[in-house]
């Protein structure tokens, strides 16, 4: 049992942004349990799970496992992510369907699986798209269209699962993950003045599962140094 720490499960938490929020989570008193397809987690995380979880079976298995090591799940966090970038005409309907299962499908079967758990914890859900559902690169057609699918699918899991449970969509843009070195172009590009990090993301999500935010659902919350608001002429 989590003696009486609220629960966070945070998938995809392995590294990158994942391991930010799992991290975060920890320092303010967390119980964190991670998942990932990588054996290992984050040294942060109170609970390390490696599974698919765009897997049906793996998904209800480890949120059973949570209910009963656990005992209860306050926050979930859908982060977990794949990108296959390549020509539309290269892209096979194999791969189009692992970045939408990975990506998505994940998402609908996580919060199916955790609402009897959210709803006794009057909890909350938080997922994690991209500023990529709204504008794009070349070559980014399933990932695009999961991160544009997982804005719809979370204010339609405000409506349906409130008020016992919240749920709002974090969409970051250039964030550091691998600790990159990075130009000062890079950086003075962003109306912030420079690129993002998992912290950003982790301090923005942390905030959405605290009591802080309980007038909050349904929301987007765009973190990407103002990119997105940024007109941008090619020379």
């Amino acid at each position: 049992m989590a003696e009486g720490k609220r629960v966070a499960l945070v998938t995809g938490g392995s590294r990158g942004i994942g391991e930010g929020i799992a991290r975060r989570l920890a320092a303010d008193g967390w119980h964190v349990v991670t998942a990932d397809t990588e054996a290992g987690g984050p040294d942060t995380a109170a609970r390390h799970v490696q599974a698919d979880i765009s897997d049906e079976a793996a998904v209800n298995a480890l949120v059973q496992g949570i209910a009963e090591a656990e005992g209860r799940l306050d926050g979930l966090v859908c982060n977990a992510g794949i990108m296959i970038r390549k020509p539309i005409r290269e892209l096979t309907l194999e791969e189009w369907s692992r970045v939408l299962a990975t990506n998505l499908t994940s998402t609908f079967l996580l919060a199916r699986a955790a609402e009897s758990l959210l709803r006794q914890a009057k909890g909350a859900i938080v997922t994690v798209a991209s500023t990529r559902a709204h504008q794009s690169e070349p070559d980014t057609e399933s990932y695009s269209a999961t991160k544009g699918g997982l804005l719809a699918l979370t204010h339609a899991l405000a409506v349906s699962l409130g008020p016992d449970v919240r749920a709002n969509v974090v969409s970051p843009g250039w964030i550091n993950v691998r600790d990159e070195k990075l130009s000062e172009r890079d950086h003075a590009q962003h109306p912030a003045g420079r690129v993002g990090t998992p912290a950003d993301i982790a301090s923005l999500v942390a905030w959405l599962l605290s009591p802080e935010s309980g007038f909050v659902t349904g929301a987007e919350f765009v973190s990407d140094g103002g990119m997105t608001r940024k007109m941008i002429y090619e020379d």
